[in-house]
């Protein structure tokens, strides 16, 4: 790989993506495999901390693959790959787990907040998920981590990971940055706009799906829930249109200043229709050009494949490290 620093960055196969996910990592992706060695992983191992659908597990997998080029990553330049067919993954989450303490996991806002959802399934890996994580990064000597909010408390357990196994072993890992895009816009939810943007939302018009086709769109975007006065003005007392303000900012990369000089004195039925229509001409190529991909799973076998040839020898570069450093007799090969 080139020297440039080296940026992690891994989604869950767990069902179609939103504008929110497009927004705060898809899009980034195809600009920073120019400015990093970029390993994107897709985290298959994560999902099963939840009860899963094997065969929609598998769909689900192919379809994020076909996502990742469609947003623009070249899988020539850039590591892709699937997390379970590296298993360097699991075999160093195991030694990462000899220097983590119980209570660093089950303070986790995240395992609080699964279990909460999933009583009938609160399983060691929903625990165990971060680590499993920290091993994801520091496997590639990762510099940096693309990370919203909701990932800064498992990037700094991977961060104290790698300094403990640092100071007790010998110097092993780089310690992992987060990166935090320049332009990482909170997409809210369409019925609700005080709640972020879910995929999970049981009611269909409150978030758009990258899935989407511009009619639907566009018909989403016209039922999104407003405020009571019509002007179009970026202001926390009016959280829908602000919502709204921030999604057409954000594919159209126009300030809220230059939005609002443009909207004035239009409605909201109109601001709708043209938030509704710059959304869908962004999302339907990637849409496009995702289901073509998917009808060639020879090529997405080909792309996985190579991927975690790339990727194995970059693990295991460090994991022989790591076998080194504990006392493990390393195989002969």
């Amino acid at each position: 790989m080139e020297d440039k620093k080296i940026l992690f960055s891994a989604i869950q196969p767990s069902g179609i993506l939103t504008i929110g996910n497009y927004l705060g990592a898809l899009r980034n992706f195809k600009k920073l495999q120019d400015d990093y060695n970029s390993v994107f992983s897709i985290a298959d191992l994560h999902t099963l901390t939840v009860k899963q659908d094997p065969a929609i597990l598998r769909k689900n997998t192919y379809e994020l693959a076909a996502l990742y080029i469609a947003c623009g990553i070249d899988p020539e330049q850039s590591i892709v790959f699937a997390q379970s067919h590296v298993s360097a993954h699991a075999e160093l989450t195991w030694i990462l787990n000899t220097v983590c303490y119980p209570g660093e996991l089950s303070r986790m806002t995240q395992f609080k907040d699964k279990s909460l959802k999933h009583e009938d399934n609160i399983n060691m890996g929903l625990m165990d998920y971060p680590v499993l994580m920290a091993a994801d990064i520091l496997l590639y000597q990762t510099e940096l981590v693309p990370i919203g909010a909701d990932q800064k408390q498992h990037l700094e357990l991977a961060r104290d990971l790698a300094i403990r196994f640092n100071n007790r072993f010998g110097e092993t890992f780089k310690v992992p940055e987060g990166y935090i895009g320049k332009s990482a816009a909170r997409v809210m939810s369409l019925a609700e706009p005080e709640r972020k943007m879910s995929k999970s939302d049981a009611n269909l018009n409150a978030f758009i799906s990258m899935d989407d086709e511009p009619q639907t769109i566009i018909k989403k975007f016209k039922r999104a829930v407003t405020d009571s006065d019509n002007k179009i003005i970026f202001s926390p007392e009016k959280p829908g249109i602000s919502n709204l303000l921030s999604i057409y900012c954000a594919f159209t990369d126009k300030t809220f200043e230059q939005a609002e000089i443009e909207f004035e004195g239009k409605g909201y039925g109109d601001f709708k229709v043209a938030v509704g229509e710059v959304v869908a001409s962004v999302i339907e190529p990637i849409r496009q050009e995702k289901n073509r991909l998917l009808t060639d799973k020879a090529y997405l076998d080909e792309v996985l494949k190579n991927g975690a040839e790339r990727a194995e020898r970059l693990a295991y570069r460090t994991l022989n490290k790591v076998y080194k450093k504990v006392g493990l007799v390393l195989r002969k090969r």
